[in-house]
């Protein structure tokens, strides 16, 4: 049976730059308030993947990881820090699992937005890896995911997916039963895209 410390997260994140982060908030929070409300999630972030204490913390990063801020988090956090690279979410996060499953037997990747994410939540993803699932999936209340675990990487479940839609969750189960994968299921979470959720938050 896999080590039960043989595991990673990758927290995605983006770099709280005014104008360029959760934009459809911007609205609501101005510029400089959205960049906040994101550097505040990155943080937060970070300290739920870590408090978990599952194994080694890695954040990926854009536009890259030689920003400042995630300067700070490496610091701050002890984490290993990677560019996303070129191309869609999908290929961003094939390339960030498919490396961290070099390193290790399970892969567990969040985003940065999920305020109901915590450690016991990664703990329960690990746990179903551990137990025997193929692929791990912490659905989210828009039709997307905010959690993906694996122990193989399959890149059927990253390419050509309609990303940023509705049937993102759909579709990732879709292909997952396809692939006749062992899927563990989490329970669903809300993320903060727009203005409606800031009263939630």
């Amino acid at each position: 049976m896999a080590s039960a410390a043989d595991c990673r997260v990758l927290v995605f994140a983006r770099a709280p730059e005014p104008g360029k982060v959760k934009t459809r908030l911007i609205p609501a929070l101005g510029e400089e308030g959205a960049a906040d409300l994101q550097r505040g999630f990155v943080l937060r972030a970070l300290g739920v993947a870590t408090e978990a204490g599952l194994g080694p913390v890695e954040l990926w990063c854009t536009p890259d990881a030689v920003h400042p801020f995630f300067a700070e988090c490496r610091l701050r956090f002890g984490v290993s820090t990677y560019d996303q690279g070129a191309g869609d979410l999908g290929e961003r996060m094939e390339r960030a699992i498919r490396g961290a499953l070099e390193r290790s037997q399970r892969a567990i990747l969040i985003g940065s937005d999920i305020p109901a994410m915590d450690a016991h939540y990664l703990r329960a993803a690990d746990r179903a890896l551990v137990a025997g699932s193929d692929m791990v999936i912490g659905p989210a209340e828009d039709g997307g995911y905010a959690l993906i675990g694996l122990t193989r990487c399959f890149a059927e479940l990253f390419r050509g997916i309609p990303w940023g839609t509705a049937t993102v969750l759909e579709e990732t189960r879709r292909r997952a039963a396809a692939l006749a994968l062992h899927i563990g299921e989490l329970p669903v979470l809300w993320d903060v895209d727009r203005p409606e959720d800031l009263q939630r938050l």
